[in-house]
């Protein structure tokens, strides 16, 4: 799919789709995506197929729209990463920009979505909504972090959405907005309390319905909650990104 440049700025999109082949592995049908959102697939490890987001030019810039979605079909098993961090950055067009990328997990069907972290650079602004669909025996493993500015460097504005749902159910609805323009508080004690780095995991599992860890506040800054249903959200604040990524891993070990 095309990167179109219009006056009010880009709009790009790509599409990735898994289906299991029956005997056990993975094949990808569709695998779409040019200029900002090149997708490569890479080498897969067992039934699972690899795939890779490749930022082929900078951005989003005010007033682009880049569009994502990754559908694990029924006996898929799919690793979505990226080969570098996202970075948010102002552009010539005032507007702000939108990033949305939409999941899908059908039955039996395995989703592991990791890119890397998405920084907010100073003047940015970037909203980013996310949708996860799935199905009742669906699997999933989504990982979101966001590094506000770079070093030193005050961030822009960065809003984000997510939602997830099990068979029609919402497990989670959460949003977040933080930087310049933001609503008072976000950096307060009861928001990121001066952290510059926030992440979570969301882990998806039929077998956690019946077995749900207890929450807990496994390091500071960082806790395991259950949702309702089969899920699980790790969540962390921490002062840099590679804290937080070490921070959301000892959650993830905490799972089993």
């Amino acid at each position: 799919m095309d990167r179109v440049t219009t006056p009010a700025g880009a709009r790009a999109s790509a599409r990735i789709l898994a289906r299991g082949d029956g005997r056990g592995g993975t094949v990808l049908p569709v695998l779409e995506g040019e200029g900002p959102l090149a997708v490569r697939r890479t080498r897969g490890s067992g039934t699972e197929a690899h795939v890779m987001l490749v930022g082929a030019m900078s951005g989003p810039l005010g007033g682009d729209h880049f569009t994502v979605a990754a559908e694990a079909a029924e006996g898929a098993r799919l690793r979505v990463g990226s080969a570098a961090a996202t970075l948010a950055l102002p552009g010539q067009d005032k507007a702000g920009a939108r990033y949305d990328v939409r999941l899908t997990v059908g039955d039996d069907a395995e989703l592991r979505w990791l890119p890397e972290q998405l920084i907010s650079a100073y003047g940015s602004d970037l909203s980013v909504a996310t949708r996860v669909d799935l199905a009742a025996t669906g699997r999933l493993l989504l990982r979101e972090e966001q590094v506000l500015g770079r070093s030193g460097e005050e961030p822009g504005r960065l809003s984000s959405r997510m939602t997830v749902r099990v068979a029609g159910r919402c497990v989670l609805d959460q949003e977040l907005a933080c930087g310049s323009g933001a609503p008072g508080g976000w950096d307060g004690p009861a928001g990121l309390a001066g952290h510059r780095a926030v992440g979570q995991l969301v882990v998806v599992r039929p077998e956690l319905a019946a077995e749900p860890p207890r929450a807990s506040a496994f390091a500071e800054g960082a806790a395991v909650l259950p949702l309702a249903g089969p899920a699980v959200l790790v969540t962390a604040v921490a002062p840099d990104g590679l804290r937080l990524r070490r921070l959301l891993e000892a959650g993830l070990a905490t799972l089993g």
